[in-house]
């Protein structure tokens, strides 16, 4: 049994794809955000860094998103959600899973969270401003990548298909958003039929109406 610490539309989505994906025996325990329980002492013991997702594992607490997507596709890679390390493309697998980390997703949490980057209020707006700017970068490579093939990394479906879903729905009200990029807008489309992204989307109460 696994056990999934989340928060609705939080960085746990992309694990939660995965943990329904693979079929896992798993649980969800839901962190009050209002309440702040993710600072909780109880949670804190789990998670030192206060934040969300965790995964519970054989009484071994995991955190970090990307960390838990890819400890999870070790441990079903039946699935193939990760790429063998015989394989190619499996290079290609770490190096996009760490932009979508490392500069999509800083870029949308600074942008989201501007007071954790000046104590300046009146910088806010040129805080979001820049973050913009990079998000469009960010998602103009993501659009040039899928302008030839159907996921990140080919004709096969991966973990870094399912974090980046989770990323462009944080970026809808940006400015360019994600559907202002065509390959990227298809992609978002199909990705949205999926029966994986519906259930999971459905147990988080997350609404797919925006990519109809």
């Amino acid at each position: 049994m696994y056990k999934l610490y989340y928060a609705p539309n939080n960085a746990s989505l992309a694990p939660h794809f995965i943990l329904h994906h693979v079929q896992a025996d798993y649980e969800l325990v839901l962190v009050d955000r209002k309440a702040k329980a993710q600072k909780s002492t109880a949670y804190l013991a789990l998670n030192p860094a206060g934040r969300i997702p965790t995964l519970l594992v054989d009484q071994q607490a995991i955190f970090e998103s990307s960390a838990i997507c890819i400890h999870l596709c070790e441990l079903f890679p039946e699935y193939g959600l990760m790429p063998a390390i015989d394989e190619p493309q499996r290079p290609l697998f770490f190096q996009w899973l760490a932009y979508l980390n490392n500069t999509l997703q800083t870029a949308l949490m600074a942008r989201y969270y501007p007071q954790r980057h000046t104590q300046d209020e009146s910088g806010w707006a040129a805080v979001i401003a820049a973050q913009d700017k990079l998000i469009s970068e960010a998602l103009g490579i993501i659009n040039s990548q899928l302008s030839h093939q159907p996921y990140l990394l080919g004709a096969r479906l991966t973990a870094c298909d399912y974090f980046l879903f989770m990323l462009a729905g944080w970026a809808l009200p940006v400015n360019p958003s994600p559907f202002d990029f065509p390959h990227l807008a298809a992609y978002l489309k199909r990705m949205a039929t999926k029966p994986v992204i519906q259930s999971v989307c459905a147990v988080e109460g997350i609404s797919l109406a925006a990519f109809g």
